[in-house]
């Protein structure tokens, strides 16, 4: 057996590889880590959701409950990787709920807002 420390991201790891023989050293992994479930739409909500394609912290809320959108419309504006990336209208309808706050982080999937059509 052989350990290593590997820095990732300023965190250290600190890693044991056991060669089993024959087919060479097979590194021993962690397990990944579990995703959050999305939370359940509130009571009253629209049909249709509007989800964090990818973790991010909510800059703006661009769209409030009973505003009309046009599909493509900015609903809410996430900041991913330092780029800011609007989460937009699936179609044409009415914002029934806005499920997050301007400086929330959210994880992918989780409900940002609900609409109807």
């Amino acid at each position: 057996m052989k350990n290593y420390t590997i820095t990732v991201n300023g965190t250290v790891y600190d890693v044991t590889v056991e060669d089993k023989g024959g087919s060479g050293v097979s590194p021993v992994s962690a397990p990944a880590p579990k995703a959050a479930a999305a939370p359940a739409a509130p009571a009253g909500a629209g049909a249709i959701k509007i989800e964090a394609g990818a973790a991010g912290k909510v800059v703006k809320v661009a769209a409030s409950a009973g505003t009309a959108v046009k599909k493509g419309d900015a609903v809410v504006v996430l900041e991913v990787m330092k780029m800011e990336t609007p989460v937009v209208a699936p179609e044409d309808g009415t914002v029934a709920s806005i499920n997050c706050n301007e400086g929330q982080t959210v994880e992918a999937g989780a409900l940002l807002a609900t609409m109807n059509k």
